[in-house]
């Protein structure tokens, strides 16, 4: 292996996004991939934003906008995020869940014959979050539970904050 292509597999991959949107609780990087939704990304508020780069990263930044001034918005956006069978069938699931109200990772678990942490694992590799709601899937006790694979911290308060802007 040449000294030059070390030197290139060290460097940290950078996510390309097609834009970055603030928002009350992180700056939004949205990516797509043609005519398709593919990530939206929480990142530290001192990010700086991007304008739309697509007229689809604009048709996405214009519905997450509409979005936070009414959490009752309904987003209608071609998304493309691959996952296994399990993980298509949690996401369907959570989607289904209407703005302001909240499931319970039991319940989704018996809807879909499945268990509670297998469900939890299919709420943390969810690449499109807000428009596929995760949020809204909390512990059977009323609890928070996790957010973003995490148990504490920021992403909690982004759940905690996405959650109260639904009034759930």
């Amino acid at each position: 292996m040449t000294k030059q292509k070390k030197n290139q597999e060290a460097k940290p991959l950078t996510r390309i996004y097609q834009a970055k949107i603030a928002t009350p609780f992180a700056i939004l990087g949205i990516r797509t991939d043609e005519d398709w939704l593919t990530d939206i990304d929480y990142l530290p508020l001192d990010t700086p934003i991007l304008p739309p780069q697509t007229l689809l990263a604009k048709e996405v930044c214009r519905q997450l906008t509409a979005y936070l001034t009414e959490p009752d918005y309904r987003f209608d956006l071609s998304l493309h995020i691959s996952g296994t069978a399990h993980q298509q069938r949690v996401w369907k699931a959570i989607m289904a869940i209407p703005s302001g109200q909240t499931s319970s990772y039991a319940e989704i678990a018996a809807q879909l014959h499945s268990a509670p942490r297998a469900v939890g694992r299919a709420c943390g590799a969810n690449r499109i979050p807000i428009v596929i709601p995760c949020h809204r899937v909390i512990s059977k006790n009323g609890g928070l539970g996790g957010f973003m694979n995490a148990s504490d911290g920021n992403p909690l308060e982004i759940k905690r904050w996405l959650l109260s802007h639904e009034s759930a």
